[in-house]
């Protein structure tokens, strides 16, 4: 299984609150939608953050955290990769995310304890 998880920048100029209801609503809907989402995304989850930051740390960097797993890497470069995904979806994701100041780790699962 591999996990491609997104730490999420909201656009400049959009509220925290704002942001959450297009990640939470408008995305979620659109992108679950697509026919290669429910053949290859094996689970997505959206974590929104708190407008609180933890004593003597910095405040949060960033909105919130998307996590989606797959049975392979092949799997993954098949959702981001599809045209209808680069349609629909992208151009969607430009109206409240800063793409560019997102973090993006691809990994796998070592359980510890």
């Amino acid at each position: 299984m591999l996990k491609l998880t997104i730490l999420l920048k909201r656009r400049q100029g959009l509220s925290h609150e704002d942001f959450l209801w297009s990640l939470q609503h408008d995305h979620a809907k659109l992108f679950g939608a697509l026919p290669i989402v429910q053949q290859e995304v094996r689970r997505y989850e959206q974590f929104h953050s708190l407008p609180m930051a933890m004593p003597g740390l910095p405040e949060p960097e960033f909105d919130g955290i998307a996590e989606f797993w797959f049975d392979d890497i092949d799997s993954m470069f098949r959702v981001f990769t599809a045209e209808d995904y680069l349609k629909r979806i992208r151009p969607q994701e430009k109206k409240f995310l800063e793409l560019r100041e997102c973090g993006f780790l691809i990994s796998v699962r070592h359980q510890v304890i």
